[in-house]
């Protein structure tokens, strides 16, 4: 499903500022009684310019797509069913400021909320107060590489699964959560072969995966191809944090064969909000990677606040423009309308080369580097 706008709502910004050559976007027009109201932005309508939206494979979304992690997961991020109000008001934001990609995955929620966040994304669709939504909203979800999925048919039926917690007819991006190749390696080709099924069915428009490092990408995406399928996302962990070595030569394998690179946690978690010291932690278990992570992060928070203040923007605003600029999909998770209001002063700008060396040069000075996800391949 998507979302079309009028010519009209297009190259609304969201506090649009001068760049340091000088040159003016023009500034939003005054809230409107209802935008005071709902604590929306002034303008309702994409934040960036029509041609800044992204191909991936055959289809077209918005610079920036929204992480739904949180939705249903207690255990990391302390969801509460009554919390189900605030979040519906959190996605009717995005989607009116031209928001059009939200990931999910068949894995999210915890115990018996196992599902939950697809479940939301479903019912949200549904109930949206706007514009009618249209063919163009993408969703985005990930199927697990349970041990029990075993064969492409239980794969298939997966997707089946999804499509009816979500109820729709058809899937944006069908991905594979993660490859079991480190530790199942003849579980894998049963997966690939689900990914070729789920794609012929019609039940998915396009087919990525997830946490796969630069050789095992190349391996699924000439399997694929050899069966007529493209390949069309490779979604990992990209942000400041995690610009190890094999980060960025798969995000240089991505590039050579056409494949959009979305990223997740582009805010490390948080680490990169410069909300959080050694002496302030997060509640729950990312604390204990804070505690090790934030003491060496100096650098490069201080490089994020110095530009943050000279664009007068937020930290987690550059940090996230910056995998924009990079070419690829910043997907941060979202729980808030705050967080969502933030998340969406990222687009309708742009770095200039010499922040982004700046930027970078502190990253790597950082003696500590975010620990890489335990079920990325190589």
């Amino acid at each position: 499903m998507a979302l079309r706008w009028p010519a009209a709502a297009t190259g609304a910004h969201f506090g649009c500022r001068a760049s340091k050559k000088g040159t003016m976007r023009p500034p939003p027009p005054s809230p409107s009684p209802a935008a005071k109201l709902f604590k929306l932005p002034p303008r309702i309508g994409p934040l960036f310019w029509p041609w800044e939206k992204v191909k991936v494979g055959p289809l077209v979304v918005s610079p920036m797509g929204f992480g739904t992690w949180a939705w249903g997961n207690q255990l990391l991020w302390g969801y509460k069913e009554e919390m189900d109000a605030l979040l519906q008001e959190t996605f009717d934001l995005a989607l009116r400021n031209g928001i059009t990609l939200f990931d999910t995955a068949d894995s999210y929620g915890t115990g018996r909320l196992n599902g939950q966040s697809e479940r939301l994304l479903g019912k949200f669709i549904r109930e949206f107060q706007g514009r009618n939504i249209g063919d163009n909203i993408v969703i985005a979800t990930k199927f697990a590489a349970y041990p029990w999925r075993l064969t492409p048919g239980q794969f298939v039926k997966a997707c089946k699964s999804s499509l009816e917690r979500l109820q729709l007819d058809q899937i944006g991006i069908g991905q594979l959560h993660w490859s079991t190749a480190n530790y199942a390696p003849l579980q894998e080709q049963a997966l690939w072969d689900g990914l070729v099924a789920m794609y012929e069915e019609g039940l998915v428009r396009a087919v990525g995966v997830s946490n796969y490092g630069p050789k095992q990408l190349i391996k699924i995406h000439d399997y694929l191809e050899s069966r007529g399928v493209p390949l069309c996302s490779a979604q990992v962990q990209f942000s400041l944090l995690s610009m190890s070595d094999a980060q960025m030569e798969l995000k240089e394998v991505c590039d050579s064969l056409g494949i959009r690179l979305i990223a997740y946690s582009p805010l490390g978690l948080g680490m990169l909000t410069g909300k959080y010291t050694t002496s302030s932690l997060p509640r729950g278990p990312r604390a204990l990677l804070f505690r090790q992570v934030l003491p060496g992060l100096d650098p490069l928070l201080n490089s994020l606040k110095d530009i943050s203040e000279m664009r007068q923007k937020t930290m987690s605003q550059v940090a996230i423009n910056w995998c924009i600029c990079k070419g690829t999909i910043p997907i941060p998770g979202v729980k808030s309308v705050k967080q969502a209001e933030e998340n969406l002063g990222s687009l309708g700008w742009r770095l200039s080369s010499d922040e982004i060396f700046e930027l970078e040069s502190a990253a790597k000075s950082s003696p500590k580097k975010m620990i890489q996800n335990i079920f990325q391949t190589r």
